[in-house]
């Protein structure tokens, strides 16, 4: 699955397009070292194919590159959060 990051100056998103459907997940920064994750979006079409799940580990994998935290204010994310104790070096719950 290709997962594409926007990025702006107070936050951004990253977008997957899935059989002609978009997906996201939304962040906004809070410091250099810090975002918060706060949607997760995925249309009803993509339900149960993993789609927010991707998302989710794309994030993590983007916040271990960049050396940052993530706090968790998605329900979607932070449940992800929960069952995946390995994310811990990144996620603040």
């Amino acid at each position: 699955m290709d997962i594409r990051n926007e990025d702006n100056a107070s936050g951004g998103r990253y977008a997957a397009t899935v059989e002609g459907h978009e997906a996201e997940m939304t962040f906004s920064r809070a410091s250099p070292t810090l975002i918060i994750i706060d949607h997760t979006g995925v249309p009803e079409a993509l339900r149960g194919k993993g789609v927010g799940q991707a998302l989710a580990l794309h994030a993590v994998e983007e916040a271990r590159r960049g050396g940052w935290k993530i706090i968790p204010l998605c329900p979607f994310f932070k449940a992800q959060a929960l069952r995946h104790e390995e994310w811990r070096d990144v996620v603040n719950m």
